[in-house]
């Protein structure tokens, strides 16, 4: 039985962290949940965007380079000391392109779709645990922008650099295989904080009309079919504020609808608590 997100509800008093924030469904979801009265931290990587959007929604700037993990950490370090209360976080940021390694030694696609949120989301966590003891249970909520690419990837705890991907197709495969891993987080996520009031949701957003995935053959074929920012990021700015998710934390939305397909993968709990021991001993949160 499928369900369909509600409407956004208002967000007064309420702290909302969004990654990838300085353009596209970001930009939009920012926008968008400022008015709805949510205090907004605006993360980005590129500084004048970043900041142009902060003053747009009356928030704060947060300058971030997700293929350097330390930077991951300064970023953690000034929101906890900025955000006493953190209700919302949205691990939006993303990217797609060619073969490549970061200054940690790992893939560059797996380390800012997949590792670096990973990190990210464990360095708050407390902070949004502290938060949910005040809060309605279910309301503290960390969202992942996954992607119906999921179908096409395969997540191998042996291969997370995609060394072994096969073809790379504009770096497509190995995208596809970092939005499994984001819906695989989710539901690791779901499983360790039941019984603490956090929810955690992944979702599709359609293909959306911006910047992302350059312009390649199958992305300029897939812009055919896109929607426009403010389209995709409906889902993220309903799953941010509607008061009520009806569908058990863990879910992945395709658009505003759940269950979304998924990879069968997505649904293997042995491989989810195996690509969190990995990410944690990648990251170095391990030991």
């Amino acid at each position: 039985m499928s369900v369909e997100l509600p409407a956004p509800g208002r967000m007064e008093d309420r702290v909302v962290v969004i990654t990838g924030a300085s353009s596209g469904i970001g930009r939009a979801a920012a926008r968008e949940l400022a008015l709805l009265g949510a205090t907004i931290a605006v993360v980005g990587r590129n500084p004048e965007r970043t900041r142009a959007v902060a003053a747009e929604v009356s928030g704060t700037a947060y300058l971030v380079d997700y293929a350097d993990l330390q930077s991951v950490r300064d970023l953690a370090e000034r929101l906890l000391a900025d955000l006493p209360r953190i209700h919302v976080l949205a691990n939006n940021a993303g990217a797609i392109g060619p073969r490549a390694t970061t200054r940690d030694g790992f893939d560059q696609t797996f380390q800012q779709n997949h590792l670096s949120p990973f990190l990210l989301t464990n360095l708050l966590l407390p902070r949004l645990v502290d938060t949910a003891r005040d809060a309605p249970p279910g309301s503290v909520r960390i969202i992942q922008t996954s992607s119906a690419g999921n179908l096409f990837g395969r997540v191998r705890i042996d291969d997370l650099d995609n060394r072994h991907v096969g073809p790379w197709l504009g770096g497509f495969t190995a995208y596809g295989t970092s939005k499994l891993e984001n819906i695989l987080f989710t539901r690791e996520l779901a499983r360790r904080h039941q019984g603490d009031g956090i929810s955690a949701y992944a979702f599709h957003p359609g293909y959306v009309a911006s910047g992302f995935g350059g312009d390649g053959p199958v992305s300029s074929l897939m812009k055919r079919a896109a929607v426009s920012p403010e389209e995709g990021a409906a889902p993220l700015v309903r799953l941010a504020s509607t008061a009520r998710v009806p569908a058990p934390s863990g879910n992945y939305f395709d658009r505003l609808t759940a269950p979304g397909r998924t990879r069968r993968q997505a649904n293997d709990a042995g491989l989810a608590a195996a690509l969190w021991a990995e990410s944690e001993r990648r990251s170095g949160l391990a030991g």
